[in-house]
């Protein structure tokens, strides 16, 4: 039985199993689409509101990315028409225009864009929207959007409750990121620590090693005996110099900027959205690690997937994974676009021969399939031995 005005306003709007519902949502930071979408489904049920999304800003590019949504009309649901490019709810945001509730009601002007003849059945109707502010105590992180077709207009009570949950999202979200720059800072002082280590133990040892072996031979006659195991060793001593003057260079040149490779595949999915206005779901465990070469090559493998999507997949949505599974570190990307269908030079139109190569380079399997339900999905598989 649906609630009238009066029910949504003195029970829902104040209903306290709607914010301990809304905190427990928020507690999975791994999954944040996931998160956001289920906040908004409990908003959809608890205050009789049936469209929302979300736009967070990314630290690094500051660029906007549709990070959640739940029941888009028609016209928002085309990927090129929920770019990060500005609209009024932006510009509000960067312009600090919200009210003290940090929530304002705006005309969207996405939805004005649909013309003609099939305008109203393109936008559902809808207009406006109420943007909530996401704040932390760093500022706004980004915006949540909220609208419906047939109620009232959202109460004062109501908009200050949106104001609070705005407030619970916005510390979510900041939490988040701030455990991710404290996890690529760590990473960051342990690879020069790491680099400092060889370079003044293993590698000047080597060195010395290789310095009295070549100061004997140079006093050894051509014929003495043993004069070949020596070479042999200053061989051997010269080839692990090179390899560790190699990891030295290797920790010191970071391919992922000293950030973890969940929060690297985080930050190219939250560029990926904000250029094709594709939804990406991003689910990564912050705390598998492996060999510099290994995520370099992961890493490589997805951006090379998402390019794919974007040329070729009509795709609306993507789910990143990254996630340990029996010995192995498996990054997985899956879409629900046209599908993939291996014939000809598809393989080579995807980029498939130089990704399968890049996995094999570092002891690992790579895979590419259309799934029964649609959509294609990419995975990367490489044992925790190698990596």
């Amino acid at each position: 039985m649906p609630y009238t005005v009066a029910e949504r306003v003195a029970g829902s709007a104040l209903d306290e199993g709607m914010f301990a519902a809304i905190v427990e949502a928020l507690a999975d930071e791994a999954r944040v689409t996931a998160a956001l979408e289920r906040v908004l489904e409990i908003l959809d049920r608890s205050l009789g509101l049936e469209t929302g999304w979300v736009w967070l800003r990314d630290l690094q590019t500051e660029s906007f990315y549709l990070a959640a949504a739940r029941n888009l009309p028609p016209f928002l649901q085309r990927p090129v028409e929920m770019t990060g490019d500005p609209c009024w709810c932006m510009e509000s945001f960067l312009d600090g225009d919200f009210t003290a509730n940090d929530v304002d009601i705006l005309t969207c002007s996405r939805l004005r864009d649909a013309r003609g003849d099939e305008a109203g059945a393109l936008t559902g109707g809808l207009r406006s929207h109420a943007s909530v502010l996401l704040r932390a105590g760093r500022g706004g992180v980004g915006l949540m959007n909220l609208t419906a077709r047939h109620r009232p207009a959202l109460s004062e009570v109501e908009l200050r409750s949106l104001s609070t949950i705005g407030a619970l999202v916005g510390l979510a979200i900041d939490r988040a990121r701030l455990a991710e720059e404290a996890a690529a800072l760590a990473r960051s002082d342990e690879r020069t620590r790491i680099a400092r280590e060889i370079h003044d133990t293993l590698a000047q040892d080597l060195t010395g090693i290789a310095l009295q072996l070549e100061s004997v031979l140079r006093r050894m006659a051509p014929q003495d005996a043993g004069r070949e195991r020596l070479e042999g060793a200053l061989a051997l001593a010269r080839d692990g110099l090179d390899r560790a003057r190699q990891s030295v260079l290797g920790l010191r040149s970071d391919p992922l900027a000293g950030r973890s490779l969940g929060a690297a595949l985080s930050s190219l999915a939250h560029a990926f959205g904000a250029r094709t206005g594709i939804l990406v779901a991003v689910s990564v465990d912050s705390e598998l690690a492996a060999a510099t070469s290994v995520e370099a090559e992961l890493f490589a493998v997805a951006g090379e997937a998402l390019t794919n999507v974007e040329r070729h997949a009509s795709a609306r949505r993507v789910d990143l994974q990254l996630h340990g599974d029996a010995g192995a570190i498996v990054l997985q990307i899956g879409d629900d676009g046209r599908g993939y269908t291996p014939s000809g030079a598809v393989p080579e139109r995807y980029g498939v021969v130089g990704m399968t190569e890049r996995i094999a380079s570092v002891g690992g399997r790579f895979r590419i399939a259309g799934p029964p339900d649609g959509g294609t999905l990419v995975e990367a598989r490489v044992p925790l031995s190698a990596a």
